[in-house]
């Protein structure tokens, strides 16, 4: 049994959207090992505000088999396929995966952080300059971001504090927002 252990290697499954969970469960049955991090987020309806256990990495969940016997993993329902280069499934370092389930089970708070770059047009999100757009121009330590913007064609540099909701218009095609690290 080690030396089958020892032939499968940790990949990354891609899944259609808000079926992570559903995926994953019907792999695991299938007698595979299945990690699917999850994080808890506060979602609100119009009538009330609710705790959830959301994907850490929505669209995808990790799974370890041998790379040779995929096909009752890609045939589950659900399943889009194993993430790779072109049609060659590429591991996923186990040591990554082991760092992942560490941070996870520590209870530590842990949720989605899009990367936000030097250079990107972003939006303030929150704070009394809520709407306000322009460009990230550089970082000082961990504190806080330099913002630029244009007030009636004049060029002004803002400090932002790392604290402020910030939107970057470059993520809007994954249709989902997140509240941004600035540093």
């Amino acid at each position: 049994m080690d030396s089958a252990r020892n032939s499968e290697n940790w990949y990354a499954i891609q899944v259609r959207t808000r079926w992570e969970r559903s995926a994953a469960t019907i792999v695991a049955g299938k007698g595979y090992e299945v990690f699917l991090p999850t994080y808890l987020s506060k979602r609100r309806w119009s009538d009330r505000a609710k705790e959830v256990k959301s994907p850490l990495f929505p669209g995808y969940f990790f799974c370890r088999f041998d790379v040779h016997k995929r096909l009752p993993i890609l045939v589950t329902p659900g399943v889009i396929g194993v993430v790779g280069q072109g049609r060659v499934p590429v591991p996923v370092n186990e040591a990554e995966v082991l760092s992942i389930k560490n941070i996870v089970s520590s209870g530590a708070a842990v949720e989605p952080w899009p990367y936000i770059e030097v250079g990107q047009r972003v939006r303030i999100d929150d704070h009394a300059l809520r709407g306000l757009e322009g460009i990230l121009v550089g970082r000082k330590g961990t504190s806080a971001s330099w913002f630029l913007f244009r007030f009636s064609d004049v060029p002004l540099r803002w400090r932002l504090s790392a604290r402020w909701s910030v939107w970057s218009n470059q993520l809007e095609s994954l249709r989902w927002r997140h509240r941004l690290m600035l540093s």
